[in-house]
């Protein structure tokens, strides 16, 4: 039976079925829903080659050459390409920018030449796109939301793990937050990021959540940037403040921002490139903020992270990481988030341990 094509949205991103993005790998690479997968019918420069010709001669001349362009072993390889992809996902659809040219002749070419009948998404995925930032302005509009804050290294993001409605915007970054937080693996882009964003809101609604825990965040999560309406609503939402001892949160930032982050790079890197990697990305964040630290600040704690990472490389001790970690929260950290308390304290409505915080989300934002 042929599938007809599709222009509900909702249901398109609550089903999560496969999709095939037809446009350019530019195009792509810039933004994109998640899992779906990329098999353009125009590379970056037979599309630029297209777009041209189409400003200086017109659509019907841009066609012609398109066609040209796309033709014999490079048109049969991508009709192969798309066959495989509409065999391994026939509940799939298909789309390129607007939903018109492009996914059309895709269709046209897999039934004419592949013999499979394959849907598209009306309006491509401009209006996907467009359908997601109104998923995301009408949560925020009408959803319940309450933000935890805390102190460096409170474990912000532990108290997330254990609630049914948060919202992990750092794990949708893929960025810990701070100057520190950056992965082995790169972030998103930015609109894939929004998009993302938006499709977690959208299917924890359609389970019926209302109401959202989100992490206490700055604009930027590394190089993804807040989308600006939700960033300006955290300004007025309810804070829950987490607290906890300053020897603690040193000892959690050792466990993800050292630990951890080590362990990902030897496992991507092996054991030898993997460690120097790491060790060159600690100075780097380290270095990324030398101005507000101030140069004699920096020295120092410079040359104790080099100290620490020569001990762990030697002996794998880790030990010594904790005299630069404690120094970075008593000079730098700890009085700026100190500052960010004060500024908050008219919207903190609880404040307690991890226990008493989780506790108090599930029984106030459930």
């Amino acid at each position: 039976m042929t599938r007809a094509n599709i222009d509900d949205f909702r249901a398109l991103f609550l089903s999560g079925v496969p999709l095939m993005d037809v446009r350019a790998p530019v195009e792509f690479g810039r933004g994109a829903f998640p899992g779906a997968v990329n098999l353009p019918l125009m590379n970056d420069i037979e599309r630029q080659k297209v777009g041209t010709c189409y400003k200086l001669k017109g659509q019907d001349e841009a066609i012609k050459l398109g066609h040209q362009l796309v033709s014999g072993k490079v048109k049969a390889q991508r009709i192969e390409q798309w066959a495989a992809f509409a065999r391994a996902n026939p509940d799939g659809y298909l789309y390129c920018f607007r939903g018109g040219l492009r996914s059309r002749i895709s269709q046209e070419w897999l039934a004419t030449e592949a013999g499979i009948n394959y849907p598209r998404v009306v309006g491509g995925y401009k209006a996907m796109r467009a359908y997601l930032m109104g998923v995301l302005e009408q949560a925020i509009a009408q959803c319940r939301f309450v933000v935890v804050g805390g102190m460096t290294g409170s474990g912000k993001t532990d108290v997330l793990c254990q609630l049914d409605n948060a919202v992990d915007l750092e794990g949708l970054a893929n960025h810990r937050g701070s100057s520190f937080g950056k992965r082995v693996a790169p972030q998103p882009a930015q609109i894939s990021f929004e998009n993302a964003l938006s499709i977690d809101l959208l299917k924890r609604q359609a389970r019926g959540q209302h109401t959202f825990v989100l992490e206490d965040e700055s604009r930027l999560i590394g190089s993804c940037a807040l989308p600006l309406p939700l960033h300006q609503a955290m300004q007025a939402f309810p804070v829950v403040w987490l607290e906890d001892t300053f020897e603690s949160r040193v000892e959690r930032i050792l466990r993800d921002y050292v630990v951890s982050l080590a362990d990902e790079f030897i496992a991507a890197h092996g054991p030898e490139h993997g460690f120097e990697a790491f060790s060159q990305r600690m100075r780097q964040s380290l270095g990324n903020i030398v101005k507000r630290l101030g140069h004699e600040r920096y020295q120092r704690l410079a040359g104790q992270m080099d100290e620490a990472l020569a001990a762990q490389h030697a002996r794998g001790t880790i030990d010594l990481h904790r005299v630069w970690i404690a120094g970075l929260l008593h000079d730098y950290y700890d009085p700026m988030y100190a500052s960010q308390r004060e500024r908050k304290s008219a919207r903190i409505v609880f404040s307690g341990s991890q226990v008493d915080v989780v506790e108090y989300l599930r029984g106030h934002y459930a």
